[in-house]
């Protein structure tokens, strides 16, 4: 198979990326950055693009199935508008070019609580994400749901801190449903779900992902 990636530099695409550079079912695994990567492999097909220009990129968007995990937080971002950017403008980009260029399978990464009608920012602009996406009407969607990631080596202060609250409240048997994801299962989870031969629409919350991982194993 021929996979298509956005948002290969951070913690989910990183370990999503070698996953499928080590799965023998990817003959070739296409990402799309803005600069250079530190990878070397034979599998591995790097296009350096301008994410504000989709007509310079997206007819190289073609391939079995195409896996979006980019993202950015607010700080990092600057203000709201730079990080819808990447966050909505970017992906929807993405997305479009891959079912104008009939990939079949798109598997979108978006959080807990995405809900258009939300009042809170991140959540609203998840869920319009989410609903976009949908409608361009792919053959399959899958769309996982996380909560708090866990990334390895993370120098994000909050997310560690609360990581730990939550791992703590987890072993006096509370908040099961909000224990903390490696990024490594999530990416193991996503592959998986490439590999199910169906049709339509799925949305994987939570705690289920641990479990998809788990039970979708060949």
């Amino acid at each position: 198979m021929k996979a298509l990636v956005i948002g290969a530099t951070g913690a989910t695409g990183k370990d999503l990326v070698h996953q499928l550079l080590n799965d023998k079912e990817f003959d070739e695994v296409n990402i799309f950055v803005r600069k250079p990567v530190d990878i070397q492999d034979e599998k591995l097909k790097v296009h350096i693009v301008n994410f504000e220009k989709p007509e310079e990129w997206k007819n190289m968007v073609n391939g079995d199935v195409a896996f979006s995990c980019l993202g950015t937080t607010l700080k990092d971002a600057g203000s709201k508008e730079a990080q819808k950017k990447v966050d909505f403008d970017y992906q929807y980009e993405f997305a479009k070019a891959a079912r104008e260029n009939n990939v079949e399978d798109y598997i979108l990464v978006s959080a807990y609580g995405a809900n258009p009608q939300s009042k809170i920012f991140y959540s609203k602009m998840k869920g319009e994400l989410e609903e976009a996406v949908k409608q361009l009407h792919f053959n399959k969607i899958t769309i996982f749901k996380p909560g708090m990631l866990e990334r390895t080596n993370s120098e994000r202060t909050g997310e560690v801190l609360g990581s730990r609250i939550i791992k703590f409240a987890n072993k006096l048997g509370l908040l099961e449903s909000q224990k903390p994801l490696p990024t490594d299962i999530l990416a193991k989870a996503m592959i998986k779900s490439s590999k199910i031969k169906s049709n339509g629409y799925s949305s994987i919350k939570l705690g289920n992902i641990f479990c998809f991982a788990e039970k979708t194993n060949e």
